[in-house]
Formats: structure tokens, C-alpha cells, sequence
């Protein structure tokens, strides 16, 4: 019986009641009509099984109406518990069905909210594991006297700091994304400076990379917020040395027209598969071709994009082409703010 919806195709709850209603009735005046006129039965002995006839009927027809109402209960425990892969079977074309679909999206929603933030917590312990170890070790090594105090060892102490504050102000700033706390003050700003100052900002990460910068028309200004906009400048930048052959070419190209702006920042490094482009702006995705230990926190492409997104534009992983290496990230944003 648990398997049996006779009424499922019915779109309405109403229809199914008074549907409920009327086979009640029916097989109550059938049973006392076949009791009394076919059988000869005694009135005491007909009321009996008509009524027991339409309990029958009523209890088929009502449980596979209301039996996803149990399961969605079931359902509701079960996740009050934790478990979020319970479904519901949502066969039913009427509002309860309805109620049964939108249970199911939003156990969907939920399971992926919950796995997100398990995936999260353990990256960001992976992220924070890494530094701290190091620091740890450089750190005993001098207390231990088997490393002295000297301005190589605190350099490497201090480029571990400095890590971790990264990871620091990248994870607040994902904070704020997720609350939805920052409003651009958007301003004109002049492309050229603003490059150029994240470029300076770049080579004092003392990579063996060379910086092309291209602005045209070399007074070109935007519409948006320096700040969001170095940002993402910032971590392209950072992106494509990292992933730069030594003596490599950065190649940071701006260029403004009455459609809006372009960005592009190229590298000359291995490039990023076809199949993993999409996935590159995802929280703590490095790319299949990154270094497992290069010091990234995989997190600034993700914020990247959410500024881009701000902004109304669109960040992409550009396709160079067949035979081409290197990676470039084009990112569009519209001249005027919508």
C-alpha cells in the first residue's frame, strides 16, 4: 500500500477530497444496495460492511495522498539531525507534490551549503597548517641555537607572516562577500596609474619575472572603485608570476573604448586545460598545472572574479589557441556603472 498514488495525476488537493468523498460514498451505497437487494442481508448485518467498505476506500485513497506529508516529516527530522541526503518522492502533481519538490531543492541547496562548508574549513586548515609549521620550525631552530638569529633566517620567518596574513585579509575579504557588505564607491580612475601602481605593488614579490604594461589611450579612465579594481589587477598580477617561467614576460594589457573596458594579464607558463578554465575562480582551486607548494592560497582568483562581479563585468580564462602556452585572463567592465 506504501507504493500505491492512484490519485497522483491530479493536479488539485481539492479534486483529490471531494474525489476521496465520492468513491467513500459510493462503495458505502453499493455494499448496502448488494447487501439488501442482492443478498437479502438484514439492515444490522448491511450498515456494518458498508461502512467498513468505505473505510476500506477511504484508507487506500488517503494514504497515497498524504503519504508524502509523512515522509516530508521524516525528512525534516532526519535533517534537524544533520542528515541532509534525505528525499522525498515527489510523484504527486497537486500542492503537497509541490511542497515535496521544493523540500528536495532545498535539501539539495542545504547538502551543498553543508559540504561546502566542511570543504572549506578543512582547505583553510590545510592553508593555515602549512605556514604555521614552517614558522614553527624556523622558530625552534633558533630557540634551539641550531639556527642563528640572522636577517636570512627572520626574512624566512617573516615571508611565513606574511602568508598568513594574506590567507587573513583573503578569507575576511570572502567573509564580506558572503554577507554582502561592500558597496563600491565607484570614481573615475585613471587605468594607467592604477596598473602601474599594481605592478610596483608585484615586483616586490621578488620574482624573476619581467612586467610589459600597455595602456591605450594612455589616458584612459573607468568608472568603478580603485580599490576593488587594484584588487583584482593585483591578483592577476600575482597569478601570472607565480606561474611564470624564470626570466618570464608578464604582459598586462588596458585598453578603453565607448563599450566599456578590457584587462587582460598574460603569462608564458604552462597554461590552464580547457576542462579546468571554469573552474580556476572556484574558492582554493590552484589549476592542475600549479606547483603543490608555490605559497598561493588558491582564493585570490575567487575574490578577483567576486570584484569583477561587482563591477557588472565578466572575468574568463581566454583561449590563445591551439599550440599557444601561456594563460591570459580577460576581464570586461562596462564604462558607465548599470
Amino acid at each position: 500500500m506504501s507504493d500505491l498514488r492512484p490519485l497522483d495525476r491530479l493536479r488539485s488537493i481539492k479534486v483529490k477530497l471531494g474525489l476521496l468523498v465520492v468513491a467513500s460514498c459510493a462503495a458505502a451505497a453499493l455494499a448496502t444496495y448488494y447487501g439488501l437487494a442482492v443478498l437479502g442481508w438484514w439492515p444490522r448485518y448491511t450498515l456494518p460492511v458498508a461502512v467498513l467498505l468505505a473505510l476500506g476506500v477511504t484508507q487506500v485513497l488517503a494514504h497515497g495522498m498524504t503519504s508524502p506529508l509523512r515522509e516530508l516529516t521524516a525528512a525534516a527530522r532526519a535533517m534537524a539531525r544533520g542528515d541532509h541526503g534525505r528525499r522525498v518522492t515527489a510523484t504527486s502533481r497537486d500542492e503537497v507534490g509541490e511542497a515535496a519538490r521544493a523540500f528536495n531543492r532545498m535539501a539539495e541547496d542545504l547538502e551543498q551549503v553543508d559540504r561546502s562548508r566542511r570543504e572549506l574549513v578543512a582547505n583553510v586548515s590545510h592553508e593555515l597548517r602549512t605556514p604555521v609549521a614552517a614558522l614553527s620550525a624556523v622558530l625552534e631552530n633558533v630557540v634551539d641555537g641550531v639556527t642563528p638569529a640572522d636577517p636570512a633566517t627572520l626574512r624566512a620567518a617573516l615571508a611565513q607572516v606574511e602568508r598568513l596574513g594574506e590567507l587573513v585579509r583573503e578569507l575576511l575579504d570572502l567573509s564580506r562577500v558572503d554577507a554582502g557588505q561592500v558597496p563600491l564607491q565607484r570614481q573615475d580612475v585613471p587605468l594607467a596609474r592604477l596598473v602601474e601602481a599594481a605592478v610596483a605593488e608585484a615586483r616586490l614579490a621578488d620574482r624573476d619575472v619581467t612586467y610589459d604594461v600597455r595602456v591605450e589611450p594612455p589616458d584612459a579612465t573607468l568608472r568603478a572603485d580603485p580599490a576593488r579594481l587594484h584588487q583584482v589587477v593585483a591578483n592577476l598580477l600575482d597569478n601570472a608570476s607565480r606561474h611564470s617561467p624564470p626570466q618570464g614576460v608578464v604582459t598586462v594589457c588596458a585598453s578603453v573604448d565607448d563599450r566599456g573596458a578590457r584587462l587582460s594579464v598574460a603569462d608564458e607558463g604552462p597554461g590552464i586545460p580547457p576542462g579546468e578554465r571554469a573552474h580556476v575562480f572556484e574558492r582554493f582551486t590552484r589549476g592542475g598545472t600549479s606547483a603543490p607548494h608555490d605559497g598561493g592560497t588558491g582564493l585570490g582568483l575567487a575574490i578577483a572574479r567576486w570584484a569583477v562581479d561587482l563591477h557588472g563585468g565578466r572575468i574568463a580564462v581566454a583561449d590563445t589557441g591551439p599550440g599557444t602556452g601561456g594563460c591570459r585572463i580577460d576581464v570586461d567592465l562596462p564604462r558607465e556603472p548599470a
